[in-house]
């Protein structure tokens, strides 16, 4: 029996819509179909760490070799705010959660890359204001609620060079880029972003005295990242963040490993 006309036209007619992309499922993870990156950097004696009184590098200790105990096992001690880590809210803000009494739900969200890393290069101490999120909206789409924002200055080249990292002068004073307190602000207050990230040695720029970025995220009981990892890997959005940081209790943060998971059927 042959299909009638209106059938084949309609046929013809459903093949030619696109379906969209389904988004990716735990599944689609576990099996290894989704591509992931890491977005932090190893512990060892030179990461970097905030250069004030009292920190220390990295260290780690052999206390066990399978020659002589029969197991490898070593000790280590660090700062908290080391290496690629967490800031906590209670890092600047007396009475807010530790990092152990971060919600595990806020430790995930969708990612977002901010690109300044030309405006940075032509100004280390550039900080990115509300402005600059508003214009990067209106070429992007607005930053989703729950979002993990993350500040791509293109530091992280310097990463293997401490001075350099740190941009200290003749002075000792340090220069590198941050985000702006009206930009902490206006993500956090407007946009309900879980956490805000960057690729320098804090969120606030170097040449801050009053860490007003820090009291921002602590107010609003969110994280920072900091010191994160290769962002120039990353798309502007269409890609999700799984923050895992050291379960310190009472912790103002802790080194974390950082990882985000790239679904290819929604990028920019």
């Amino acid at each position: 029996m042959r299909s009638a006309p209106w059938l084949w036209l309609a046929l013809v007619a459903l093949d030619a819509v696109a379906i969209p992309a389904q988004p990716p499922t735990l599944a689609d993870l576990a099996s290894g179909k989704l591509e992931v990156v890491d977005l932090s950097y190893p512990l060892n004696a030179q990461n970097a760490y905030w250069p004030a009184e009292n920190y220390r590098p990295f260290q780690l200790d052999t206390i066990a070799t399978l020659e002589n105990n029969g197991v490898l096992s070593k000790a280590f001690a660090s700062p908290e705010h080391l290496g690629t880590h967490l800031d906590a809210p209670n890092h600047f803000v007396a009475g807010k959660p530790g990092v152990d009494r971060l919600p595990p739900e806020s430790l995930f969200g969708p990612g977002v890359v901010i690109d300044v890393a030309g405006k940075a290069s032509a100004d280390p101490d550039f900080r990115l204001t509300a402005e600059h999120v508003k214009l990067w909206e209106q070429q992007h789409g607005p930053v989703p609620a729950g979002a993990i924002v993350l500040l791509h200055t293109g530091w992280g080249r310097f990463w293997n060079h401490a001075d350099r990292y740190q941009g200290r002068d003749a002075g000792g004073r340090l220069h590198f880029p941050g985000y702006a307190a009206d930009a902490a602000e206006y993500l956090t207050k407007e946009r309900k972003v879980r956490g805000l990230g960057i690729d320098t040695l804090s969120v606030d720029y170097g040449q801050s005295r009053d860490f007003e970025v820090h009291k921002v995220l602590g107010h609003a009981e969110r994280f920072g990242l900091e010191n994160v990892a290769h962002l120039d890997k990353l798309p502007t959005r269409g890609f999700y963040v799984f923050v895992a940081p050291m379960k310190i209790e009472t912790g103002s943060g802790g080194p974390t490993r950082i990882f985000a998971i790239l679904d290819e059927s929604d990028r920019n």
